[in-house]
Order: C-alpha cells, then sequence, then structure tokens
C-alpha cells in the first residue's frame, strides 16, 4: 500500500468518525430535549390534576385555568388560594407521579396564615424544608405570592432524563467502542507499515553487512588457491589477515543478531559477577584501538569514580560500551576526540562518553533506543548498521537495573550517560 493510498485511506476515516459522531450527538441532544420537553408536560399535568383535587377537597372551584408555574427547569410552583392538607398533598404528588414514572421530588407548602413554609418536622420562613420524597435537603426559592400555595423541586431531574435515555446511551457506547476499535485499528496498520519498512531496510542493511566480507573472503581464498602464492609469505599472510578478519566481522555481526533474537525471547542469562567498571572500560577501548589508529582519534579518560565494583555481566557490559565507543569513531566526520568520564552518584557509578561527532538531532533522539531504527546521517553514506546497537545498549542496561540516557545537538557531538549501582555500598 503506497503511502499515498494510505493517508487517503486516514483523511476518508478521520472524516467518516467525526460526521458519524457529529450526528449521534445531534440525536442524542434531540432525544435529551423530546424527554425535556415530555418531563415538564408531565410535571404540569400532574400538578394540575393535584391543584384540582385539592379545591374539590376544599369544595371550592377552580381559582385559575393554569395554576403551574414553572420558576425553573426544576423547580414548580402551585398558586392554590385555599388551606391545604400536607398529608393528602403528599398522597396526591405522590400517585400522580407515580403514574408518569417521576421519582425524586421535594415539596413545600405556604401557609399565609403563618406566612411560613409548612413542614412535617419544623416551619421556617422560606428555607430548608425536610419533608421530601426520597430527595435530599435543598434550598427553596422564595417566591413572592400571597394566599397559599405549594412548591415542587426535583433535585435528580437531568439524571432521571438521562437514565430514562437507555436506548441512546446503549448505542452512544456501542459507537463509542466502534470508534475506539476503528482508531486502534488503524494505528495498528500504521505501526505495522512502519515495521515493515523497518524491517525491510533490516534486512537490506543485513545483507550488506554480510555479502560485503563474504566477497572479501571469496577473492582472499581465490588468491590462496594460487600455487605460486606460497612463494610469496608476505603475500599469503595479508590475505590470510584479511580472511580472518572479515570472518570475525561476520561472527560480530551474527552474534548481534542471535543476542536481540535471545533478548526479545527472555532467553539470554546473565552472568554477573562484581568487576570494576575502569577494568570493563579500559576492555572496551582495547576492542576499538585498531578503528581508532585508523582514524587518528584520541581519547581522553577522567576516572573519577572510587567506588565503582559493579555486579554485571562482564561480556555484555563490554559489548555495551564498546558500542558506544564504536559508534562515537563512525559518526564522526573529523579526527575523533572521545571523552570518558566516571563518578559516583549516591549508590551508583555513572559513566558519561562523549563525542565530537555530527550529533543527533532533538526529533531522533526518543527514537534511537528502538530496535532496527537508525538515525538518517545525511550525506554520510559509508555508515552501515542494522540499527541494532543502541537497543542492545539500552536493554543491557536496564537488564543491569540501570539507566542510561542521551544528550546532544547537531554538529557539536554526542554524549551517553549510564548509572549502573554499586555492588559496594558508600559510608554515610
Amino acid at each position: 500500500m503506497s503511502r499515498v493510498t494510505l493517508r487517503i485511506i486516514i483523511v476518508l476515516a478521520a472524516a467518516s468518525i467525526i460526521g458519524i459522531v457529529t450526528t449521534q450527538v445531534y440525536w442524542v441532544r434531540k432525544a435529551f430535549d423530546l424527554k425535556e420537553n415530555q418531563f415538564q408536560r408531565d410535571v404540569n399535568t400532574a400538578l394540575q390534576n393535584v391543584a384540582v383535587r385539592l379545591w374539590e377537597a376544599n369544595r371550592l372551584p377552580a381559582t385559575s385555568l393554569n395554576p403551574v408555574q414553572q420558576v425553573s427547569t426544576n423547580y414548580y410552583v402551585v398558586d392554590i388560594n385555599c388551606p391545604i392538607n400536607v398529608p393528602m398533598l403528599e398522597l396526591l404528588l405522590t400517585a400522580e407521579f407515580s403514574k408518569r414514572n417521576i421519582a425524586d421530588f421535594e415539596y413545600g407548602v405556604y401557609d399565609c396564615r403563618e406566612l411560613c413554609m409548612v413542614g412535617a418536622v419544623e416551619t421556617a420562613p422560606m428555607t430548608r424544608i425536610p419533608v421530601s420524597n426520597n430527595g435530599p435537603l435543598t434550598q427553596w426559592m422564595p417566591v413572592p405570592k400571597e394566599g397559599y400555595y405549594f412548591a415542587i423541586q426535583f433535585p435528580n431531574r437531568e439524571a432521571n432524563l438521562v437514565g430514562q435515555m437507555g436506548i441512546w446511551i446503549f448505542s452512544s457506547v456501542v459507537l463509542l467502542i466502534v470508534v475506539i476499535f476503528f482508531v486502534y485499528t488503524l494505528m495498528v496498520i500504521l505501526r505495522q507499515r512502519r515495521l515493515s519498512e523497518v524491517q525491510k531496510d533490516f534486512i537490506n542493511n543485513m545483507t550488506h553487512e554480510f555479502k560485503t566480507p563474504i566477497s572479501t573472503i571469496a577473492l582472499s581464498a581465490g588468491v590462496l588457491q594460487d600455487q605460486r602464492i606460497v612463494t610469496q609469505p608476505d603475500r599469503l599472510l595479508s590475505y590470510a589477515t584479511i580472511i580472518q578478519n572479515e570472518t570475525q566481522r561476520l561472527k560480530q555481526q551474527v552474534e548481534r543478531v542471535l543476542h536481540m533474537a535471545r533478548l526479545e525471547k527472555k532467553e539470554l542469562g546473565l552472568k554477573k559477577e562484581d568487576v570494576d567498571v575502569h577494568d570493563l572500560l579500559h576492555e572496551a577501548l582495547h576492542n576499538i584501538q585498531p578503528a581508532l589508529q585508523e582514524k587518528n582519534g584520541s581519547v581522553s579518560l577522567a576516572m573519577n569514580a572510587p567506588l565503582r565494583t559493579v555486579r554485571v555481566d562482564r561480556l555484555h557490559l563490554t559489548n555495551v560500551f564498546t558500542n558506544l565507543l564504536d559508534n562515537a569513531l563512525k559518526y564522526c566526520e573529523e579526527k575523533p576526540l572521545i571523552s570518558i568520564v566516571t563518578r559516583n552518584q549516591g549508590d551508583h557509578v555513572v559513566i558519561a562518553i562523549a563525542d565530537n561527532g555530527i550529533g543527533i538531532a532533538p526529533a531522533h533522539q526518543k527514537k534511537i533506543f528502538d530496535q532496527f531504527y537508525r538515525v538518517p546521517t545525511g550525506n554520510i553514506h559509508n555508515v552501515k548498521g542494522f540499527g541494532l546497537g543502541l537497543n542492545y545498549v539500552r536493554l543491557m542496561v536496564e537488564a543491569h537495573k540501570g539507566k542510561v540516557s542521551v544528550q546532544s545537538a547537531l554538529g557539536k557531538g554526542t554524549e551517553f550517560t549510564l548509572s549502573l549501582s554499586l555492588s559496594e555500598k558508600p559510608r554515610p
């Protein structure tokens, strides 16, 4: 699938998701408005019926065609203008609201003779009314009226309305699941595409890394097959050395790939022992000595850590240092200048390896430890690799319960900092 096709699919998918979600939100809002209007009609009808029953109980004619006044979204006042029997009012309200599946209401009665709101437990002018039906106490709103009236409040109005929208809530949840699954599928496709590109690049790099030494070995072997070379000992030794070096190079590449495969399967057993970090650094420097001399590079050492014994796998930690030093040589356009500094920080030993190489852009610094990832090197095309070195460094350091970080600037070089726990704890 080409990049253009993939981008078109992503854009169309995003537009479809936005359209579907917008449509769903619109219809859910419309449904809520319908429920809200139905609720208001039901409340008005119920309260009018209660008012009529109260007038009949007092044998009075209706004093108003519409005695119900909606003060706010959840607060209603019913003007009766006749004495109100509180127990009877509660029975009538409960009956009328039950018919219409309305619950969680509070009520209060205003008695014009006492100029206060009447409740079953206490009375207080226009304040909290403890008389309620399955509802919490709330602050009653003052209504400037004369005569008798009762007020109704619905403290959980919105929750009740939402609870009646079961099918809409269910459809919204299903839609949300579909959208999440769709987005996750797109992310998986993008991730798989990236992995495919990375693996393709890895295979190309690996093919080149194997092809070059194999070709060199084949050419050298062809020369050695000439019987006349026996009379040329220097030439014989030179080609034998080439074969040995290229074989060692192949072995290192194969070992690196095998190490990563074992790490992925978590089958790489670490043979830990107490070692001196400075000794491991000197071993790593010895490993890169030929390449360092070839580039006329130099290394400055500042071994400042008085405590430097760590419990690690000697081979793997040496390989970590070797990888970092090897990168410092490979990614340098000038004469390599490498700095190694050690110091103690609490109960850790910190190793900083800095170079004067081409540096790493901030956009790539978070990705350099990913498997197969290789930083684009601009005009430098002779630097080959699998994109496994720094991933191996991170995995090995973390396997030893340590930390690794990087600081870099383009054109100014890179510094890798490793922190490892000490076997010998510092004295307080």
